[in-house]
């Protein structure tokens, strides 16, 4: 790839995202070596991995690798035979630990997860457990070896410790006792792995031992007394003991991990592929990247793509084809409106595709396959060079013309600018009819009318323009492609404050055909906003739609189902009411049986018929006639919007919400439950009201109104309340069910122990405005009852 290209459309800033992303040194590096590929096996293998490695994270979260150190060379000492430090045998056992880590990330939890690309990664790990718990066993830190390391190193030191305190003891004692006054200071110093004291000079000779140092004004003299001098010396031995044991130990297992050094280079070389994978599968998830799908007939389709190294919270997606029903692409529109950005994200997305990168764009992206790309895009002009802007950016188009091919993607910013603009878009069009006539893929943007004309004139070329609000004076950065762009210079002119009257004048400067063109680019934008905002309205009445439909399916099966629900139950219900309607009957027969043939009082006789009475009531109140008849036949025209009815078949009250269809059928709600049902099947309930004259009144307004008594009950039920309680109530209804002209009136009180009865009676003897009042006959209510009549 032409490395010039790469710096122009910000390849490498995409790279230095991609470090970052990786976790270790190896990593890190494969990830800076990253270059686009033109082998379509390859492109595809890497954007597999990188698509598996996108899975994973999203179900797993990320895996770091930061604990594969590069252990090349000291695999390379333990080939040849050589010991390894410390430190170095504690990064190969970190390098393990890591494998060890990595593998169990890589296994799958669930049997029903299915395998991809990265798991022979995987299986290639070996942890060398017992290798890694042995060296972190035995090396606590690079400068620290574990006292368990060996059974003879736990032994020294012992011995150590034991001289130490041995040497303390002495020197304290002598320190706090005898020599005392011959000292400078109270304590035990350190002199060349040697313990002392500091004597002031004029007691040297006080003091017996071995002088190892002086202070730098000869008044101190640190003395090893001759009590500590054989412990010393045993302690010095014992150190270097030490030392020599802890070689021993660092041979043993660096003689026990050379037995291992092609698995552990395995393990290095895979997890620093395994880093650089999951390095541009996290770069994936951060940009919300997807897959995109390659072809070899260099054709690219970018849906809702997004130029990564802007912010994906305000960049404006852009949709771009090229390559299919045309080969070139001019993009025009005003300054700062995004044609640039729009060139750079085609050709950026060409090289991280190629590169095994995902793309911030929506799936089943399309990107065509290219050997190079060629973008001339900037301003390089040099002076020491003595290149003016125009020089420079045919310099780059020069050498672009010398190596081209059907192959290569090729990208103009601004092209013929920065010289006369007649001259420059006649280079510009003479460029790009030659590249064109050649088939190659180009994109190029240009503020030129004429490359306009260009376009809309030549089969296989294509105008697009930067959506731009002029009221507003801000793009909108929408890429619309077959629409010719408008620079809209007179019109940010305006917008700024330049005076009208210098922006007529420049009008006359305008020539007819330029000014009729521009009108006419003029009318097509408002034209394709008018056809977009309707278009928008018309998406949006059909999710309303969608949503309108879906809303009355799910309560159509709701209803469908209350009703079958309420079928059932009252057929389960009635069944259960005929059982039990069987069983009384047969009881009825079996007790008429055994009156007729034993001697039964009459009381008991009367006892047992007023059981069976009580019985029946309560089943009849409960039975629904599943097969009852309409008391009147009636007509379609009967039935009016908003009548009440009843719906025989099911037992239930409704209202009717439509008119009668040619086959008789009407729509009644009942509650929640709208159902079709035939008149045949409906009864219209007629409610009775009494009332008279002397319920009616006038406002002043002259309008009539109902009085209070409109809609009295012709029956009271007192049951369950005491004598005061029912009189208070009684005496109320009384008055309403009198001046409503209810005659006769139906007092429930229940027979009971007849206190209740006998105070209303006392209570009705009182009342003058009654006539008569007696209870109800057989089968009204007998003594649970009080028939009532006014005078």
């Amino acid at each position: 790839m032409n490395k010039k290209t790469l710096t122009k459309l910000e390849y490498n800033k995409i790279i230095d995202l991609l470090v970052e992303a990786a976790s270790s040194p190896g990593g890190e590096r494969k990830c800076r070596n990253l270059k686009p590929s033109t082998d379509l096996a390859q492109i595809e293998t890497a954007q597999e991995q990188t698509a598996a490695a996108f899975t994973r994270i999203v179900k797993k979260g990320r895996i770091s690798f930061s604990g594969c150190y590069p252990v090349e060379d000291s695999l390379k000492r333990l080939e040849i035979g050589g010991n390894l430090g410390a430190g170095e045998l504690l990064r190969i056992c970190k390098l393990l630990e890591t494998a060890a880590r990595v593998k169990s990330y890589g296994r799958h939890e669930n049997a029903d997860d299915q395998n991809d690309c990265l798991d022979i990664y995987f299986e290639q790990l070996e942890p060398l457990t017992l290798i890694s718990t042995e060296i972190r066993r035995c090396i606590l830190s690079e400068e620290e070896i574990s006292d368990d390391a060996s059974s003879t190193l736990k032994h020294i030191r012992r011995s150590i410790d034991q001289i130490n305190d041995r040497v303390h003891s002495t020197l304290t004692g002598l320190v706090n006792g005898s020599l005392r006054s011959y000292l400078q200071d109270a304590i035990i110093t350190m002199r060349g792995d040697r313990y002392c004291i500091p004597v002031k000079a004029e007691y040297r000779s006080q003091v017996p031992g071995m002088i190892h140092d002086q202070s730098s004004t000869g008044s101190t003299l640190f003395i090893e007394p001759m009590a500590v001098v054989k412990l010393n010396n045993d302690l010095k031995e014992l150190y270097g003991k030490e030392q020599e044991e802890i070689q021993v130990i660092l041979a043993r297992l660096s003689a026990d991990t050379a037995e291992y050094t092609e698995s552990i280079r395995t393990n290095y070389r895979t997890m620093t592929e395994l880093d650089f994978i999951f390095a541009k599968g996290s770069l994936a998830l951060s940009m919300n990247a997807s897959k995109p799908v390659f072809n070899q007939e260099h054709r690219i389709r970018i849906r809702e793509g997004r130029h990564p190294l802007l912010d994906k919270k305000k960049v404006v997606p852009i949709s771009v084809t090229l390559g299919d029903e045309f080969d070139l692409l001019i993009i025009t529109g005003p300054n700062t409106g995004g044609k640039t950005v729009s060139l750079k994200t085609v050709g950026l997305f060409t090289l991280m595709g190629q590169a095994g990168l995902h793309i911030p764009a929506l799936d089943r992206s399309e990107l065509g396959i290219f050997e190079d790309v060629y973008a001339d895009i900037g301003d390089e002009q040099s002076i020491e060079q003595s290149l003016s802007t125009f020089s420079s950016h045919m310099t780059n188009i020069v050498s672009f013309l010398k190596k081209v091919n059907q192959d290569s993607l090729v990208l103009f910013d601004e092209l013929g600018a920065g010289t006369d603009p007649t001259e420059g878009a006649a280079l510009a069009i003479a460029i790009l009819n030659h590249l064109h006539t050649r088939g190659i893929r180009t994109m190029a943007t240009t503020h030129y009318s004429e490359l306009k004309v260009f376009a809309l004139s030549t089969p296989g070329v294509e105008n697009a323009c930067c959506e731009f609000d002029v009221e507003t004076l801000r793009p909108t950065y929408h890429l619309l492609i077959g629409i010719p762009g408008k620079s809209n210079a007179f019109a940010i002119s305006s917008k700024l404050g330049l005076p009208d009257y210098i922006i007529e004048e420049a009008k006359t400067h305008l020539s007819e055909q330029d000014e009729s063109f521009e009108d006419l680019l003029t009318d097509l934008e408002t034209s394709r906003r008018t056809i977009a905002k309707e278009q928008e309205e018309i998406n949006a009445y059909k999710r309303e739609l969608e949503r309108l439909k879906s809303e009355t399916k799910q309560k159509q099966e709701k209803l469908n189902e209350q009703k079958e629900r309420i079928i059932k139950e009252a057929n389960e219900k009635a069944h259960a009411i005929l059982l039990e309607a069987k069983e009384m009957a047969d009881e009825t027969m079996k007790n008429f049986r055994k009156f007729g043939k034993e001697n039964i009082s009459a009381a008991d006789m009367e006892r047992e018929r007023e059981r069976l009475r009580k019985k029946l009531e309560s089943t009849g109140s409960r039975v629904t006639l599943e097969a009852k008849k309409p008391s009147k036949q009636h007509k379609p025209s009967d039935f009016k919007l908003g009548e009440s009815v009843r719906v025989l078949s099911m037992n239930l009250n409704g209202t009717i919400t439509s008119l009668p269809d040619s086959r008789g059928n009407v729509t009644v709600q009942m509650g929640i439950l709208n159902s079709q049902v035939n008149i045949s099947d409906l009864e219209i309930i007629e409610e009775k009201v009494s009332y008279s004259a002397k319920n009616l009144h006038r406002t002043s307004q002259g309008k009539m109104k109902m009085g209070k008594a409109f809609s009295v009950s012709p029956e009271i039920n007192l049951l369950g309340k005491t004598v005061d309680e029912a009189i208070a109530e009684l005496d109320k209804y009384l008055d309403d069910a009198y001046l409503a002209h209810l005659s006769p009136v139906r007092i429930v009180h229940g027979k009971g122990t007849g206190a209740l009865r006998k105070g209303i009676h006392n209570y009705l003897k009182r009342q003058k405005h009654i006539k008569d009042y007696h209870l109800a006959a057989f089968g009204e209510g007998d003594a649970g009852v009080t028939i009532v009549e006014f005078k």
